[in-house]
């Protein structure tokens, strides 16, 4: 069984109700719960007793961070040469054309453009990094 750890949100503390029914009274005019009657807040107040919140149970995150869609998008703008490495080593130096959810397209010199599926990339980095790493001096641009 696979069990996740997942934080509490400001706005889920926020939304809970208190505990104590003297908290209750003084915290507001109408009780959470309506015994027997119907009527417009009775059906709000069921809805929200069977979200996940009310449940004390916590909300999934979500999958996607956008993360790897700003790193994208931000080396196509500055159309920055990268190496991209593959997972049987081979290595495919080029500039990123576009992506999509399962591949990316580079543009090579002096080769044809390749169109390369994300499950064969073992990593990526700029080309500007592949000697030295960082670098303290030399031909640094921006």
């Amino acid at each position: 069984m696979n069990r996740k750890l997942i934080r509490t949100t400001l706005a889920e503390v926020k939304g809970r109700e208190p505990h104590h029914p003297k908290d209750r009274a003084e915290g507001g005019p109408r009780p959470a719960h309506r015994p027997g009657g119907a009527g417009p807040s009775q059906s709000r107040d069921s809805a929200s007793a069977s979200s996940a919140a009310a449940l004390g149970r916590k909300k999934i995150p979500q999958s996607e961070t956008n993360a790897e869609i700003f790193y994208y998008k931000k080396q196509m703008d500055a159309h920055t040469l990268m190496v991209i490495v593959l997972t049987d080593g081979e290595e495919v130096e080029g500039t990123i054309e576009w992506y999509d959810r399962s591949a990316l397209k580079i543009n090579r010199r002096g080769a044809p453009n390749i169109m390369l599926l994300k499950h064969n990339i073992k990593y990526m980095f700029k080309a500007e990094d592949r000697d030295g790493g960082g670098g303290g001096g030399g031909e640094s641009g921006d």
